[in-house]
Protein backbone atom coordinates (compact mmCIF):
# COMPACT_ATOMS: atom_id res chain seq x y z
CA UNK A 1 0.00 0.00 0.00
CA UNK A 2 1.27 3.49 -0.81
CA UNK A 3 0.95 6.00 2.02
CA UNK A 4 -1.59 8.74 1.42
CA UNK A 5 -3.46 10.89 3.91
CA UNK A 6 -6.22 9.07 5.72
CA UNK A 7 -4.96 5.53 5.23
CA UNK A 8 -4.11 3.10 8.00
CA UNK A 9 -0.91 3.53 10.05
CA UNK A 10 -0.35 -0.23 9.53
CA UNK A 11 0.85 0.31 5.96
CA UNK A 12 4.01 -1.36 4.75
CA UNK A 13 5.11 1.50 2.48
CA UNK A 14 4.98 5.29 2.70
CA UNK A 15 5.78 7.49 -0.27
CA UNK A 16 5.76 11.28 -0.48
CA UNK A 17 7.45 14.48 0.57
CA UNK A 18 8.82 14.26 4.09
CA UNK A 19 9.19 16.64 7.00
CA UNK A 20 12.26 16.06 9.16
CA UNK A 21 11.32 15.68 12.83
CA UNK A 22 14.84 14.98 14.06
CA UNK A 23 18.06 13.49 12.72
CA UNK A 24 16.62 10.01 12.18
CA UNK A 25 12.85 10.57 12.18
CA UNK A 26 10.69 11.67 9.25
CA UNK A 27 7.01 12.37 8.83
CA UNK A 28 5.13 11.49 5.64
CA UNK A 29 1.40 12.17 5.40
CA UNK A 30 1.18 12.53 9.18
CA UNK A 31 2.97 9.23 9.89
CA UNK A 32 6.14 9.31 12.03
CA UNK A 33 8.84 7.11 10.52
CA UNK A 34 12.05 6.09 12.36
CA UNK A 35 14.94 5.40 9.99
CA UNK A 36 16.11 1.80 10.32
CA UNK A 37 19.69 0.94 11.21
CA UNK A 38 21.01 4.44 11.97
CA UNK A 39 20.98 6.27 15.32
CA UNK A 40 21.42 10.02 14.89
CA UNK A 41 22.44 12.45 17.60
CA UNK A 42 19.34 13.64 19.45
CA UNK A 43 17.64 17.00 18.87
CA UNK A 44 18.81 18.47 22.20
CA UNK A 45 22.23 16.86 22.09
CA UNK A 46 25.42 18.92 21.91
CA UNK A 47 28.87 17.78 20.77
CA UNK A 48 32.30 19.25 21.40
CA UNK A 49 34.52 20.55 18.59
CA UNK A 50 38.28 19.96 18.32
CA UNK A 51 38.86 23.39 19.88
CA UNK A 52 36.67 22.44 22.87
CA UNK A 53 33.61 24.45 21.79
CA UNK A 54 30.11 23.07 22.37
CA UNK A 55 27.88 22.98 19.30
CA UNK A 56 24.29 21.90 18.65
CA UNK A 57 25.08 18.76 16.69
CA UNK A 58 21.56 17.35 17.13
CA UNK A 59 19.95 20.35 15.47
CA UNK A 60 22.64 20.41 12.79
CA UNK A 61 21.96 16.75 11.99
CA UNK A 62 18.25 17.43 11.48
CA UNK A 63 18.99 20.51 9.37
CA UNK A 64 21.50 18.62 7.22
CA UNK A 65 18.99 15.83 6.58
CA UNK A 66 16.25 18.35 5.73
CA UNK A 67 18.53 20.17 3.28
CA UNK A 68 19.59 16.93 1.62
CA UNK A 69 16.03 15.64 1.17
CA UNK A 70 14.61 19.01 0.14
CA UNK A 71 11.37 18.64 -1.80
CA UNK A 72 12.26 15.23 -3.22
CA UNK A 73 10.02 12.20 -2.85
CA UNK A 74 10.94 9.78 -0.08
CA UNK A 75 10.06 6.07 -0.26
CA UNK A 76 9.96 4.15 3.02
CA UNK A 77 9.49 0.40 3.36
CA UNK A 78 8.27 -0.39 6.87
CA UNK A 79 10.11 -3.13 8.73
CA UNK A 80 8.72 -2.84 12.26
CA UNK A 81 7.28 -0.45 14.86
CA UNK A 82 9.15 0.83 17.88
CA UNK A 83 7.87 1.20 21.44
CA UNK A 84 6.87 4.81 20.72
CA UNK A 85 4.46 3.73 17.97
CA UNK A 86 6.59 4.97 15.10
CA UNK A 87 7.06 2.94 11.95
CA UNK A 88 10.65 1.73 11.55
CA UNK A 89 11.57 1.73 7.88
CA UNK A 90 14.34 1.67 5.31
CA UNK A 91 13.90 4.88 3.36
CA UNK A 92 15.37 6.07 0.09
CA UNK A 93 15.61 9.38 -1.77
CA UNK A 94 16.54 9.30 -5.44
CA UNK A 95 17.69 5.73 -4.99
CA UNK A 96 20.03 6.63 -2.09
CA UNK A 97 19.55 4.93 1.28
CA UNK A 98 18.74 7.57 3.93
CA UNK A 99 20.29 5.62 6.81
CA UNK A 100 23.51 5.10 4.87
CA UNK A 101 23.63 8.82 4.00
CA UNK A 102 23.23 9.80 7.66
CA UNK A 103 26.02 7.50 8.82
CA UNK A 104 28.37 8.25 5.92
CA UNK A 105 28.05 11.99 6.48
CA UNK A 106 28.69 11.73 10.19
CA UNK A 107 25.25 12.61 11.55
CA UNK A 108 24.40 9.14 12.85
CA UNK A 109 26.09 5.95 14.02
CA UNK A 110 25.45 2.43 12.88
CA UNK A 111 22.70 1.13 15.20
CA UNK A 112 24.35 -2.27 15.46
CA UNK A 113 21.72 -3.75 17.79
CA UNK A 114 19.26 -3.63 14.89
CA UNK A 115 21.39 -3.19 11.76
CA UNK A 116 23.82 -6.03 12.58
CA UNK A 117 26.60 -3.76 11.34
CA UNK A 118 25.08 -2.93 7.94
CA UNK A 119 26.31 0.67 8.14
CA UNK A 120 29.59 0.09 10.03
CA UNK A 121 31.77 0.63 6.92
CA UNK A 122 30.11 4.05 6.42
CA UNK A 123 30.69 4.92 10.07
CA UNK A 124 34.39 4.11 9.76
CA UNK A 125 34.57 6.19 6.58
CA UNK A 126 32.94 9.19 8.30
CA UNK A 127 35.24 8.88 11.31
CA UNK A 128 38.36 8.73 9.13
CA UNK A 129 37.24 11.85 7.25
CA UNK A 130 36.15 13.63 10.46
CA UNK A 131 32.70 14.34 9.06
CA UNK A 132 29.85 15.70 11.18
CA UNK A 133 30.03 14.60 14.81
CA UNK A 134 33.37 12.87 14.16
CA UNK A 135 34.99 16.31 13.80
CA UNK A 136 35.31 16.38 17.60
CA UNK A 137 34.00 14.38 20.56
CA UNK A 138 30.46 13.23 21.29
CA UNK A 139 28.36 10.78 23.26
CA UNK A 140 26.80 7.96 21.30
CA UNK A 141 23.09 8.77 21.00
CA UNK A 142 22.06 5.69 23.01
CA UNK A 143 24.44 6.70 25.81
CA UNK A 144 23.17 10.29 25.74
CA UNK A 145 19.59 9.03 26.08
CA UNK A 146 20.54 7.01 29.16
CA UNK A 147 21.79 10.16 30.91
CA UNK A 148 18.57 11.98 30.04
CA UNK A 149 16.41 8.96 30.90
CA UNK A 150 14.19 9.55 27.86
CA UNK A 151 14.14 9.23 24.10
CA UNK A 152 14.08 12.70 22.64
CA UNK A 153 11.23 13.01 20.18
CA UNK A 154 10.06 16.42 19.01
CA UNK A 155 7.08 17.33 21.23
CA UNK A 156 3.66 17.57 19.68
CA UNK A 157 2.10 21.02 20.01
CA UNK A 158 -1.59 21.55 20.77
CA UNK A 159 -3.61 19.80 18.05
CA UNK A 160 -4.89 21.84 15.12
CA UNK A 161 -8.46 21.03 14.22
CA UNK A 162 -8.36 17.85 16.29
CA UNK A 163 -5.17 16.56 14.58
CA UNK A 164 -2.37 15.68 17.02
CA UNK A 165 1.29 15.67 16.03
CA UNK A 166 1.30 18.88 13.99
CA UNK A 167 4.82 20.20 14.57
CA UNK A 168 5.34 22.79 11.81
CA UNK A 169 5.10 26.37 13.10
CA UNK A 170 3.28 28.91 10.92
CA UNK A 171 4.60 32.30 12.02
CA UNK A 172 3.60 35.80 10.82
CA UNK A 173 6.54 38.22 10.82
CA UNK A 174 6.53 41.90 11.74
CA UNK A 175 6.29 42.59 7.98
CA UNK A 176 3.19 40.39 7.77
CA UNK A 177 5.09 37.65 5.94
CA UNK A 178 3.74 34.15 6.47
CA UNK A 179 6.72 31.91 7.20
CA UNK A 180 6.74 28.33 8.44
CA UNK A 181 9.48 26.60 10.45
CA UNK A 182 10.07 22.84 10.56
CA UNK A 183 11.74 20.98 13.45
CA UNK A 184 15.52 21.12 13.16
CA UNK A 185 15.71 24.57 11.60
CA UNK A 186 17.85 27.16 13.38
CA UNK A 187 14.98 29.40 14.49
CA UNK A 188 12.43 26.66 15.20
CA UNK A 189 12.82 26.50 18.99
CA UNK A 190 12.70 30.28 19.47
CA UNK A 191 9.60 30.73 17.27
CA UNK A 192 6.43 31.21 19.32
CA UNK A 193 2.94 30.71 17.86
CA UNK A 194 0.12 33.09 18.77
CA UNK A 195 -3.16 31.66 17.51
CA UNK A 196 -4.97 34.92 18.32
CA UNK A 197 -2.76 36.72 15.76
CA UNK A 198 -3.58 34.27 13.00
CA UNK A 199 -0.51 32.11 13.44
CA UNK A 200 -1.01 28.34 13.36
CA UNK A 201 0.42 24.83 13.42
CA UNK A 202 0.65 22.66 10.30
CA UNK A 203 0.86 18.90 9.97
CA UNK A 204 2.89 18.92 6.74
CA UNK A 205 4.89 21.29 4.59
CA UNK A 206 2.43 20.74 1.74
CA UNK A 207 -0.37 21.96 3.99
CA UNK A 208 1.62 25.06 4.96
CA UNK A 209 2.43 25.94 1.35
CA UNK A 210 -1.17 25.38 0.31
CA UNK A 211 -2.29 27.81 3.03
CA UNK A 212 0.05 30.52 1.72
CA UNK A 213 3.08 30.13 4.00
CA UNK A 214 6.67 29.92 2.72
CA UNK A 215 9.51 27.96 4.35
CA UNK A 216 11.94 29.84 6.58
CA UNK A 217 15.44 30.25 5.21
CA UNK A 218 16.92 28.83 8.42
Amino acid sequence: MVGIAGQSAAQTMWVGRASVIDGDTLEIHGQRIRIWGADAVESRQNCVSRDAQSWACGRRAAAALSDWIGQRTVTCNVIDRDRYGRAVARCAVGGADVGAWLVRNGWALDYTTYSKGAYKPFEREAAAARRGIHSGTFDAPWEWRKTKDTLTVAPSPPPLGGRPGCTIKGNISSKAERIYHVPGQENYDRTQINLAHGERWFCSEAEAVSAGWRKAAR
